[in-house]
């Protein structure tokens, strides 16, 4: 009975991510409007519009369930909803503005902190990553896998993050810039990439869908602590993390514990 509401759930937020990613594309390359949020973070009229779209459908269908966005307004009754949608309308919305592919769609259903089904819908890219607690981790309907990392390792991350990796890690790949936190970490779930560290104030809509989609598909996010972080709590914000899997995730983990590290960005 479990796997067949996980199923729905993600069906659910399967078809409102694609109608989403619809709803983005109309305005992708078009120049809609831009304007700037506390933190000079950029938000645009399509972030506006899908969330609204996103808000009105998902809660038409769950109006017990609590909701999180990026867009909306914090909402505290969510506390207290036995489920809650975590959802960023567009994320990597940089990327967006100026034309980029990698940005996209990100809804989570969280319960007790974890999510339990996730969706990315990467519609320029013609992409969607999903996945429940207890299925596997899918891109466009095949089952995706974390690789194991070679001697050099792919690993993306801010530059003043990637750059200090030399001691603790040895030789890297650095990643170019992407945009959208939570499609760099689907990029691990894929074996696109190794591995990701993700600097201070992510938050909870960056992150609930990609964990799941990278968890089932054998990697981990985690802070320096080695913890799993929780979602849909009192504060949406996150420190440090290291998403990637096996002896380089328990390597980058080790490097983002020691203080003298952090002091470099």
């Amino acid at each position: 009975m479990l796997a067949n509401d996980d199923h729905a759930e993600l069906a659910l937020i399967r078809e409102a991510a694609r109608e989403a990613g619809r709803i983005a594309m109309r305005y992708f390359g078009k120049t809609p409007d831009v304007w700037m949020k506390t933190g000079q973070s950029p938000v645009t009229e399509a972030d506006i519009a899908v969330d609204r779209f996103l808000k009105a459908e998902l809660l038409a269908a769950r109006p017990d369930y609590g909701w999180l966005s990026e867009e909306t307004v914090a909402d505290t009754s969510r506390l207290s909803a036995r489920r809650t949608f975590v959802v960023d309308p567009i994320d990597g919305t940089r990327g967006f503005i100026n034309g980029l592919d990698m940005w996209c769609v990100s809804i989570a259903i969280v319960e007790d902190g974890r999510p339990i089904a996730g969706v990315l819908d990467a519609p320029v890219k013609e992409q969607i990553f999903e996945a429940t607690r207890d299925g596997p981790a899918l891109r466009d309907g095949e089952a995706i896998k974390v690789r194991v990392a070679g001697d050099v390792p792919i690993v993306a991350g801010p530059k003043t993050m990637t750059k200090t990796l030399l001691p603790g890690i040895g030789q890297t790949v650095k990643v170019p810039y992407i945009p959208s936190l939570a499609y760099r970490i689907a990029m691990v779930a894929d074996g696109e990439i190794d591995a990701t560290f993700v600097k201070p104030n992510a938050h909870d809509w960056d992150l609930a869908a990609a964990d799941l989609i990278l968890r089932r598909a054998g990697g981990e996010v985690l802070t320096p602590q080695g913890v799993a972080p929780l979602y849909a709590g009192t504060s949406p914000r996150h420190g440090t993390l290291v998403a990637g899997s096996g002896a380089l995730l328990t390597a980058m983990i080790e490097e983002a514990r020691d203080p003298d590290w952090s002091q470099g960005w």
